[in-house]
């Protein structure tokens, strides 16, 4: 397994040939692992160095390079590759077994994959160097059996980036690769995200029916008001009478707790009718013409 996830990582990685095999990565865990990995299977003659990008502020980008071209044509052909290959494939005699593979997609991800902020996005991706190689990568995913991956790919800047999208799909990947904790991480954080998602909906709920039983109130209080201040509210119908003074005192109060306060108490649709006569009589009373409840 250790051989196929160096395998991963120096394929997908700067540079992979007879005569030069080169890894660059800005992640420090990446770039010790490569290494460890190459002494422990070829014992070669490495060199490593490490530099800030001046684009990306004070990340630092490790590259760790074979020495020598006989170091580098040993590891090459190795892996079963000739000097003579047009372009790179995977070889999947490197890939023996599910347990090959999955350590093979593992290295992958540790050269040139990366997994987005979970509570910005669910986003996955590895970013191919040669059209060819996310092809053969796609294929592995898709035949992995125990996982229903389907990634698709895209171009950006000259390379192929093979993607995944969805919560579910990302975890089962970090799993597959042997990251089962950052899986879990990222269900953790998607439970909170809903958590909050549900808390922002019913606090928006409740602002919205406040908002309702604001402006419903304001209306109604301000139809009360004009009958107070042209016929007097004494000369309203008894029904009508009681529910307007019991809005004038209680202005914050639903149309369901007005009902249930009137004597004998009524329904919210009892409640709503009587304040809708008592909005139709104030705009009558804003009208030349009597009203219908004119003595």
């Amino acid at each position: 397994m250790l051989r196929a996830e160096l395998y991963g990582m120096l394929l997908f990685g700067k540079t992979f040939g007879s005569r030069s095999i080169v890894f660059t990565t800005e992640s420090s865990h990446a770039a010790g692992r490569l290494s460890f990995l190459l002494e422990a299977l070829y014992r070669p003659i490495i060199e490593r160095q490490n530099a800030l990008r001046v684009r990306s502020g004070d990340s630092r980008l490790f590259r760790i390079s074979v020495v020598g071209e006989d170091e580098c044509r040993r590891i090459y052909e190795d892996f079963g590759h000739t000097e003579g290959q047009v372009t790179l494939r995977v070889n999947r005699a490197n890939l023996s077994g599910e347990e090959c593979a999955a350590a093979f997609v593992r290295g992958v991800f540790l050269s040139c994959g990366s997994v987005s902020d979970p509570m910005k996005s669910y986003h996955a991706e590895f970013c191919a160097p040669f059209k060819n190689l996310s092809m053969d990568l796609s294929k592995i995913l898709t035949e992995v059996t125990e996982c229903a991956f389907t990634a698709k790919t895209v171009t950006r800047s000259g390379n192929y980036i093979v993607y995944f999208k969805g919560s579910e799909q990302i975890c089962d990947l970090l799993t597959y690769m042997g990251a089962p904790i950052q899986a879990m991480e990222i269900m953790g954080t998607k439970a909170v995200k809903q958590v909050r998602n549900n808390v922002n909906r019913r606090i928006n709920s409740e602002v919205a029916n406040i908002t309702k039983v604001a402006s419903a109130s304001a209306r109604q209080l301000e139809a009360i008001q004009i009958i107070q201040r042209t016929v007097g509210l004494e000369s309203l119908p008894d029904d009508l009478k009681e529910i307007a003074y019991l809005r004038l005192e209680n202005p914050e109060m639903s149309l369901r707790t007005l009902g249930e306060n009137l004597t004998p108490p009524i329904s919210r649709s009892g409640a709503n009718h009587r304040m809708q006569r008592l909005v139709e009589y104030a705009n009558l009373r804003e009208e030349p013409h009597g009203s219908e409840y004119d003595a």
